[in-house]
Parts: structure tokens; sequence; C-alpha cells
């Protein structure tokens, strides 16, 4: 598999089927029901998933919170060589210190390494202020906030959900829910972790009732969602650092589990990526809890050793995220699965319908 190409994992994808807001109500979306094995395809709906599970089962769900990382600055100091400029956009991907963030800056060319930004409200008050400490390619920024009373509680006033670049429109009052797990839990995220979204309360009642064991692990989603892959072999593919936890509770369930020899069913490429970064990190032994950070990069040949059963979105083009996919199923099947789902229109994306891998 190491003479793969990111081209292997393109497909076509009609513009429409790109969903542009979530379903009307939460949990009504489709899904498509994939057999590793035989490649079998069942066209279905997420209100079925939970009879997909069995006792015994362990659903690990990703309990990180979106943030609202998208803002908007002026720059408060004027270089010789440029004159004051308009709104400068920001998009929060990491948090690397206390008070630290990696961020994407646009328009780059006009924020240099030492420039400092405010924030501020509709009303003109500043709510945030930072300085530029480092640059990095295409936009990335690294900033220090000035120390502020409640960080998080100023995100939510003054910033916007940082919906992907291909909603083509403005985030909107109902974004700060419908792109937010009802599980969520710590802030963090500057993404969703999207196969989370189709799940209710009560989806989640049905789960349990039956049987079915539920972890929770976090990784707060970063810069790896919105970078494109700019090598031409997957080999030559890196991925950013994104911060996790395991926590106790989380790594005891998996190591009955595993023991048990129950399956360990993820729900996204999120959590597939979390636990399978700790297996290794463990080396063969039970799993520990602890917290740190990956880039692990998953592709066709990865040796799984927790991950049994994946509930996934459908993911772009020559994404890692494909190849994550393509490496749990094979990527001939993935593919013609993805085909299928163009075929029955189904709707792709960060708010469209899913797939279950089992």
């Amino acid at each position: 598999m190491t003479d793969l190409r990111v081209s292997d994992f393109d497909f076509d994808l009609p513009e429409k089927l790109i969903a542009q807001q979530p379903p009307a109500e939460r949990g009504t979306s489709r899904m498509l029901i994939v057999d590793r094995e035989g490649g079998g395809l069942q066209d279905s709906s997420f209100a079925q998933f939970p009879s997909q599970l069995n006792p015994g089962d362990v659903l690990v769900l990703n309990d990180s919170r979106v943030i609202p990382a998208r803002l908007f600055a002026r720059r408060t100091t004027v270089r010789q060589s440029q004159a004051a400029t308009g709104f400068i956009e920001v998009l929060l991907t990491e948090q690397t210190a206390p008070n630290e963030w990696r961020a994407l800056v646009k328009p780059g060319k006009k924020v240099g390494i030492g420039d400092r930004l405010a924030f501020s409200s509709h009303s003109g008050v500043i709510e945030l202020e930072a300085e530029v400490l480092d640059r990095g390619e295409f936009g990335e920024r690294l900033l220090r906030f000035k120390e502020s009373p409640d960080f998080f509680s100023a995100l939510d006033r003054i910033g916007h959900m940082p919906l992907p670049p291909y909603i083509h429109r403005d985030d909107q009052a109902a974004d700060r829910t419908r792109y937010q797990t009802v599980f969520s839990r710590d802030p963090g995220s500057v993404a969703a972790p999207t196969a989370g979204l189709h799940f209710t309360t009560e989806a989640l009642a049905a789960i349990e009732a039956r049987g079915v064991d539920i972890a929770r692990i976090t990784l707060h989603v970063g810069l790896g969602t919105f970078a494109p892959l700019r090598v031409e072999r997957v080999a030559d593919v890196h991925l950013h650092r994104e911060r996790y936890t395991l926590s106790a509770e989380a790594a005891a369930t998996l190591n009955r589990a595993r023991a048990e020899n129950r399956r360990i069913v993820a729900v996204g490429t999120t959590v597939v990526r979390t636990l399978e970064h700790c297996a290794l990190h463990a080396g063969g032994n039970p799993l520990t809890p602890h917290s740190g950070s990956t880039q692990i990069f998953i592709s066709p040949g990865f040796p799984f050793q927790l991950v049994n059963a994946l509930l996934t979105n459908f993911h772009l083009p020559q994404s890692s995220l494909l190849m994550l996919v393509s490496a749990f199923a094979g990527r001939e099947r993935v593919l013609a699965a993805y085909e299928h789902a163009v075929r029955e229109k189904y709707r792709f994306f960060s708010y469209g319908d899913c797939m279950f891998l089992r």
C-alpha cells in the first residue's frame, strides 16, 4: 500500500449533495450500512442505529465541545510599510499553552510578528486582545492573548461557530446548538466531531437500554480538519497534532471489553484516531488514563487494535479521513459505497447523512 497516491481517494460529488443545513430534526438523517466482510450495502436511517448494537458492545463518543472559534479583529499596530486595514478574520485552531493559540488569519499578508489584534463586541467594547508571536505557512499564526477573566465566555459573546468552508453561508443562531453534539462537555474543538451530531438524548437512552456501555473520550479537533493535503503520495502525509484525554473510567471500560472480546464501536474518525493512538501508546498492555497529543495518520495497511465498528459521516475527496475509513473497510469497498451514496442522493459532509461500517 506504500505506493498509494492521494488521488486514489478521489470521487465525483455533485455540489448539490453537500448539506448546507442540518436536517430539520436531529437524528433523522439517512444511514448507509456497510458490511466490511462481504461488502453488502443497506439503505437505512440513523433511527435504526440502536438496533445495530448488541448487548455488551461499547459505544465510544468524543465529548469535545466546539468553541465559537471564528473571530474578527482590527490590527491596533500599524507598521511603516503597512497602512491600517479593515477587519482581519481569525480562526483559532489549537491551544498550545495558557493564553496561547495557533490560528489561521485572513488576509495573512497583513498580519506580521509583533502585531497586536483587538477583538471587539458589536458595541465596540474590546473583549480580547492578542499579540502575534510567530508565523507559519498558509496563513498560520501563533497568538498570545492578554489575560482575560474568562476567555471562553468572551468567545461565546463575540465568536462565530466555525462552519466548514464547504458550507456556503454565514453561521446562524441555530448553529450554536446544531453544530454541537448533545453530549459535548469539554470546550476546545474548532470543528464538530460530526458523527456525533446525529445523536439525541433519546437515542442514547435507547442504546443504554439495550445493554450497551457508553464510554466518553476527548479529542479536540484542530487545524488538520481545515488543512488540505499538499502532497501527492499517501506515504508523505503528515497531520497536525491534536490534544486528547483518556479518562480512568473510559480506560477501564475499554480494557474490560477488550479482555472479554466485546465489540468496540467508534462514533467518528476522531474516536478512531484517539483509541488507536492510545493502543499504540500502551504497546500491547492495558490502556492507562492519560492526556497527550496525537498526529496519528491512519491509511490502508494500518493494523487496528481496538475499533471493531465505525459510525461516520461522508468525507471529502482526497482527505485523510476518507483514507482512515478506507483503511478500516477497504478502499475499493468504501469508494463503491460512496458511489452508491451519490446515486441515492445521500447528503454529504458535516450536516449530512452517515454510514455504519460493521
